[in-house]
């Protein structure tokens, strides 16, 4: 089975560099992929992508080295197992509240006897390899997002949970449970501290701690503090702001 470069990262002691699709077009995902992250997120959650989209999506993301991850909108073990079928290599899923919450994404990823996932594997097999039903289990990565106030108090139950590889921040909503203002980058002593202590939780339990940034700079700061993947941008928030600093620079020298 092809292996997992995320895997291959985290096990060499590196972080990896994730970048995200919220617009679902084959060849935005394809330009995506050619600029050189580890791995490229189609988020269903948020985004503009449903089922019908992630195929065409992870297919362009193939054509590279960048691994394909797929945020599924929801703890839903049939869109999980779709979209694994489909070819993802990662999961992230959304809003894990609790222990069970995290051990049922799990089992979703999982082949019997250790999970449920069902055996189908259309276009997986074709970009993992003939091998896959044998070796998925130990390749696909599984991470939990963490950011609501019960997912914070249950935060030590999820991290311990068998098979998770990763907790995942989502910083907006993160800011909500901490009654806070939602917003990308969160400055607020609260919020850092808050981050750090599900990365400790995470590494106390020998997995992974994630974090979602919208900034170079905010992002190098997270893996000087031992995050060990950092979401750099997406394609729309790119998109958006290479068109405004065009245009901000005409404006500026044509004043």
């Amino acid at each position: 089975m092809r292996p997992n470069k995320i895997k291959q990262m985290w096990r060499d002691g590196k972080f990896v560099t994730l970048g995200w699709l919220s617009v679902s077009h084959g060849f935005t995902a394809e330009v995506m992929a050619r600029q050189g992250f580890d791995a490229l997120c189609v988020d269903m959650q948020h985004g503009t992508s449903d089922m019908n989209n992630v195929w065409p999506l992870l297919q362009a993301i193939s054509q590279t080295d960048t691994v394909p991850v797929v945020r599924v909108p929801w703890n839903d073990a049939s869109t999980i197992m779709k979209a694994l079928d489909l070819g993802a290599y990662a999961i992230i899923v959304p809003l894990v509240n609790t222990a069970q919450d995290a051990a049922n994404a799990v089992a979703a990823c999982r082949y019997p006897p250790v999970g449920i996932r069902s055996a189908g594997p259309v276009r997986a097999m074709q970009y993992g390899g003939s091998d896959y039903l044998a070796n998925a289990n130990d390749e696909i990565v599984v991470m939990a997002m963490i950011e609501t106030k019960e997912g914070l108090a249950n935060l030590d139950e999820i991290c311990a949970t068998p098979g998770l590889d990763a907790v995942y921040i989502g910083p907006s909503d993160l800011s909500y449970a901490l009654d806070l203002a939602p917003r990308p980058d969160n400055p607020e002593p609260l919020h850092l501290e808050t981050c750090d202590k599900i990365r400790d939780a995470a590494h106390k339990h020998d997995i992974k701690a994630v974090m979602h940034c919208a900034s170079a700079a905010f992002a190098a700061s997270a893996v000087k503090r031992g995050f060990d993947m950092v979401m750099l941008t997406s394609d729309l928030a790119s998109m958006i702001a290479g068109a405004r600093r065009q245009l901000d620079e005409l404006k500026a020298e044509t004043a």
